[in-house]
């Protein structure tokens, strides 16, 4: 199957009601990023939508990882079968040494666990080392399914295509696989919950007249208001660094023009990623304990109007969202 577009292609309107708190990679602040159990837990904890990365195996179906190199997230490196697999690669300028998805089949990776990325940080999560398999992305969307049904609420998914350029130029489309999935489960219309992520505009692009569920650019560096209506011609939102919408200044918190110029093109506005962690924070929320004052970041953000918040630890996000936004539908 080929990539097609589709002729009475229409794209949602933009703008959510209501703010909406997305757990990044799962509840990450909690269990192993990535896994079935992450995303569960973060369900339990009553996030509207989980973020997900995707990667392509050898053999071209799409794996729940941040990044192509295992090691850091999976027991790979246990596996001596899999030894002579390790090499190093550069992917998009970065040189990086281990175990690459695309480097090994489906059947192979069925014999990894996942692990703690953040061991030291986060030893609770890390105690669940060894418990969970890596899953793909029909997985995936087969609990969610199963989870919205049980729960009587549509959980959403916030899908980010990870080095497509770099993996299209090693033969291994990340757009039809993806295209695929959705249209097996039935997910390729505008009510769908779905929403498609990437950093690189080209992917969106080929997207855009083929897909009919939102595309959000993702920002890592400032752009102005004619950048921000150049990405209006394809994609539906951004997904900012959460310092794009709000920075520390001399211990002073700046708001920058992103998200009104943002929503004057009718883009939505994701800031990404919010940890409990003081390291994570700007300093005016980081006290004097190993977490600061997440909630107290959310509320600040979600004064500024954005309209979703990509957070590890869901349920403090939660709890500052339900408390701010309640008094302004009541006024």
């Amino acid at each position: 199957m080929t990539l097609q577009q589709h002729p009475t292609l229409r794209h949602p309107p933009s703008l959510a009601v209501t703010p909406a708190v997305v757990a990044h990679r799962g509840a990450s602040g909690y269990l192993p990023e990535h896994t079935l159990a992450a995303y569960r837990a973060a369900i339990d904890l009553g996030a509207d939508d989980i973020e997900l990365d995707l990667v392509s195996t050898l053999d071209g179906v799409l794996l729940a990882r941040h990044e192509q190199e295992l090691s850091l997230t999976t027991d790979v490196a246990e596996h001596p079968e899999l030894a002579d697999r390790r090499t190093t690669k550069v992917v998009n300028g970065r040189e990086a040494t281990g175990w690459f998805a695309d480097d090994l089949t489906l059947d192979e990776v069925r014999r990894l666990s996942a692990r703690e990325r953040l061991p030291e940080l986060r030893p609770g999560s890390a105690a669940h080392d060894g418990l969970h398999p890596v899953p793909t992305f029909d997985e995936v969307l087969t609990m969610l399914a199963e989870e919205s049904a049980a729960r009587g609420r549509s959980i959403g998914v916030l899908v980010e295509l990870k080095d497509a350029a770099w993996s299209a130029a090693r033969g291994l489309s990340l757009e039809q696989p993806l295209v695929d999935d959705l249209r097996r489960h039935g997910l390729d219309h505008a009510r769908s919950r779905v929403s498609v992520m990437s950093l690189e505009s080209a992917v969106l692009r080929s997207l855009a007249p083929v897909l009919r569920v939102p595309l959000i650019q993702l920002l890592d560096a400032p752009v102005g208001p004619a950048g921000l209506a150049e990405i209006e011609r394809y994609a539906d939102g951004i997904g900012a660094r959460h310092n794009l919408v709000v920075r520390d200044v001399a211990g002073t918190m700046v708001a920058s023009p992103l998200v009104r110029d943002a929503h004057r093109e009718w883009l939505t506005v994701h800031v990404w990623t919010l940890r409990a962690e003081a390291a994570y924070l700007p300093a005016p929320y980081r006290g004097q304990e190993a977490h600061g004052d997440l909630a107290g970041y959310a509320s600040l953000l979600l004064d500024l109007g954005v309209d979703g918040l990509i957070t590890d630890h869901p349920d403090l996000v939660l709890a500052a969202r339900d408390r701010d936004v309640a008094p302004r539908r009541g006024s």
